[in-house]
């Protein structure tokens, strides 16, 4: 067999399934699927606990991949910081929403970087419906759960550090300034 990219996972590393976030790889499994053998990764979600069989062949399909490094961080931190064109208004929210859902559900964490952004910098003008507030949120958990690995430190150090990289930008003037 020749050498392919297919990623390779082991008992106790730990991946991103995309939409979900990140997991550890509790075992392999064989199962007998159709007369043939096949194996899976079977994932717990760190954050649920929710466990998820994924067939190694479908790695790649799927989207799972290896949790970013911390040099790496940066780079989703630029993401977050280039300025957007506002192209909010002529956009109906719903197409908006499925824009969203679709980079969610790349799995990038560069994609997910950039609905965070979006969200959070259309809160400071405008009420997000529902769906949308349900995106940031969900946006938000994969982006610190991711972070806070690759780094090493608790959601409230990364959330701090993200929204710096906000208040740096000359967004303030927004909030009220703390004394």
């Amino acid at each position: 067999m020749g050498h392919t990219d297919t990623l390779e996972f082991q008992v106790g590393d730990l991946a991103v399934y995309p939409a979900h976030g990140v997991g550890r790889i509790e075992s392999i499994e064989i199962k007998e699927i159709g007369g043939e053998d096949m194996a899976f990764y079977i994932m717990k979600v760190l954050e649920n606990g929710m466990v998820i069989m994924i067939p190694t062949a479908n790695v790649e399909s799927v989207g799972l991949r290896r949790v970013i490094e911390e040099n790496d961080i940066p780079k989703v931190y630029e993401v977050m910081t280039q300025k957007r064109e506002c192209a909010f208004d002529n956009q109906t929210w719903n197409r908006r929403y499925r824009e969203y859902m679709e980079k969610i559900k790349t799995g990038s964490l560069f994609d997910v970087a950039e609905v965070f952004r979006d969200l959070f910098l259309l809160r400071l003008t405008k009420d997000l419906s529902f769906g949308e507030r349900k995106l940031l949120d969900t946006a938000q958990s994969l982006l610190l759960k991711e972070l806070c690995m690759a780094k090493q430190k608790d959601e409230k150090f990364m959330m701090n550090e993200i929204e710096s990289l906000f208040s740096d930008e000359g967004m303030t003037g927004t909030q009220p300034e703390l004394t």
